[in-house]
């Protein structure tokens, strides 16, 4: 019978692979984070988000291959994934925002229509 052993990556130090066992974790905490502070602050724009997401990500695909550094690259893997994620968010929160406001329109025309349809009665 064969037992399982973890393996050790041959270029792992003990903070690479305590990151990369909760890079997901940290990633969307920080998500999180950011959303909070964005939704806090007024003077942080979508569009802000939307750049920073889009520079990061950039950052990210250039240097992945060049970092020899482990946790390094479990740094960058991180902070790309947190900004994809608020990236995200970001969407989310136009596209309810815009059906948000198809609704409201949506509404606005069926009131009408009832007080046209009822100005005739009266």
């Amino acid at each position: 019978m064969l037992r399982e052993h973890p393996v050790i990556e041959a270029h792992s130090s003990r903070a690479s692979r305590w990151l990369r066992e909760r890079r997901l974790r940290l990633a969307l905490w920080i998500a999180v984070l950011e959303g909070i502070v964005v939704a806090v602050r007024g003077d942080i724009s979508r569009w802000t988000v939307v750049v920073i997401a889009a520079l990061v990500l950039l950052l990210y695909m250039s240097l992945r291959e060049r970092i020899n550094w482990d946790a390094g690259r479990q740094i960058l893997w991180i902070v790309a994934a947190s900004q994809v994620m608020a990236l995200l968010v970001v969407i989310l929160a136009f596209v309810v925002g815009v059906i948000a406001l198809v609704l409201v329109g949506l509404f606005a025309i069926v009131a009408l229509v009832y007080l046209f349809s009822d100005l005739r009665r009266t």
